[in-house]
């Protein structure tokens, strides 16, 4: 027999454009959950062909200022994963998360980015305090993504941290600082950051100008998680050059907008 789709509810739907945010816990189940971390563990450590993948190192691993033992134990981000692997693939295309991406922003939607965000143990770097439609070329601002947490996500492993509200305030000003784009100081305050531990499986779903932030890993513990960033079909490319097609989930495509 198999199990309702999860939605979020009347309540929940209203805290989530109150708030920013709305965590989803069982999302997806435990054997799913171990399988994309094994399918992860072969491409950063088991020596599964990456090619079609895009890897990105942490910064002060590729300067030489961390050492790790193995290349696998010092990589911050993997791009590609839904658009390269099947399981990936399903993972984006879910419909428990597609369901509530859709109560957010209706059915007819595109997914803009997937990005497994890695925090290995003792290596993991923090990621300031930051909005994610400033660095996007997409208008509105008003995609959502769903944080998905492969491993335990504690505040001592690099837990996201939110600031409740944020998204109501806008696109805040941010400025460049070595190996990150963030929100400028006095534009908010870490007195106001609310911690979000979740267990693996469950699902943060926020506003892309909700700001947020995670610490370093300073744990014996990994913290990998993947942000699967939706849009709606009626949102247009506001960035240079040509737009790219970008992939589609369900529903509509409509001319002058996202292709």
């Amino acid at each position: 027999m198999s199990m309702a789709p999860i939605r979020l509810s009347e309540e929940q739907l209203a805290a989530y454009h109150r708030e920013g945010y709305a965590v989803v816990e069982d999302l997806i189940p435990p054997e799913k959950v171990q399988a994309l971390g094994e399918r992860l563990r072969e491409y950063t450590h088991g020596g599964r062909p990456a090619d079609r993948l895009r890897i990105q190192v942490e910064p002060r691993v590729q300067r030489g200022e961390a050492q790790v033992e193995e290349w696998g134990d010092g990589i911050r981000k993997v791009d590609g994963l839904v658009e390269g692997d099947e399981l990936f693939n399903a993972l984006g295309r879910d419909e428990n998360i597609v369901g509530i991406i859709a109560q957010i922003l209706g059915p007819d939607l595109k997914l803009f980015r997937n990005s497994l965000l890695l925090k290995p143990p003792q290596v993991g770097s923090q990621k300031g305090m930051h909005q994610d439609s400033p660095y996007w070329p997409i208008q509105p601002m008003a995609l959502c993504s769903c944080w998905f947490p492969l491993d335990d996500a504690t505040p001592q492993n690099g837990c996201m941290g939110v600031l409740p509200s944020g998204h109501l305030r806008g696109p805040l000003p941010h400025v460049r600082v070595p190996d990150d784009f963030v929100v400028e100081e006095g534009h908010y305050s870490f007195d106001e950051m609310l911690l979000v531990p979740m267990k693996a499986g469950s699902g943060l779903f926020f506003h892309s100008l909700l700001p947020h932030y995670t610490a370093p890993n300073n744990s014996a513990q990994w913290r990998r998680a993947i942000a699967l960033s939706y849009m709606s079909s009626f949102c247009r490319h506001a960035g240079d050059g040509e737009a790219p097609e970008y992939y589609h989930i369900q529903g509509r495509t409509f001319p002058g907008c996202v292709r």
